[in-house]
């Protein structure tokens, strides 16, 4: 019976390994024990120089995940897979349970949907400005243009708020949390 087992590849070549274990499988007589290979992955969008890029970035760096029937041959098969470290469980994997598989599936289908923020900034949150003539102010996220990659954010500049607009996400931080505006 197939079963999913989390295996640990070596950072970088989670996609390289798919591929390999892929294309070997009806060479190596593994077709039959060897079902499905996942490399758990989301889009991730970003501003890079005045234009949003959209990204693939691994949610698990390092790992893999694998159905398969286990037995000698295609522990031997995946273990023996360039770039393959070992079986999660060493000499004896353990199999993840259906409710583990279905979450994760579940998680990657909603994922598979939409792209991820980079920056997890929303309006209304508290930043510190880490750039510009602003260095330093703490302030209130008032709008973000995440097409864009900019935001406002409200500060107190001698007791009076101020605007400051057209910041890009990378000059600001999240404000720690104790930390008073104004």
């Amino acid at each position: 019976m197939h079963k999913w087992y989390v295996v640990q590849v070596i950072s970088g070549q989670e996609k390289k390994v798919k591929k390999a274990l892929e294309e070997n499988r009806e060479s190596q007589g593994m077709t039959e024990w060897l079902e499905e290979i996942l490399v758990p992955t989301e889009n991730v969008a970003e501003v890079k120089k005045g234009e949003q890029k959209v990204s693939e970035k691994k949610l698990w760096p390092g790992y893999i995940l694998v159905k398969l029937n286990l037995n000698d041959d295609s522990w031997m098969y995946v273990k023996n897979t360039n770039g393959v470290l070992d079986f999660l469980g060493g000499a004896k994997p353990t199999p993840l349970l259906q409710r583990e598989v279905d979450e994760i599936l579940s998680e990657l289908e909603e994922k598979k949907k939409g792209v991820v923020q980079k920056h997890n900034i929303a309006q209304g949150d508290k930043v510190k400005i880490t750039d510009g003539v602003f260095v330093n102010f703490i302030g209130t996220v008032t709008e973000v243009f995440y097409e864009k990659g900019r935001l406002s954010v409200m500060v107190s500049i001698f007791g009076r708020e101020t605007r400051v607009d057209d910041l890009e996400f990378w000059q600001v931080e999240q404000a720690p949390a104790e930390t008073e505006v104004g």
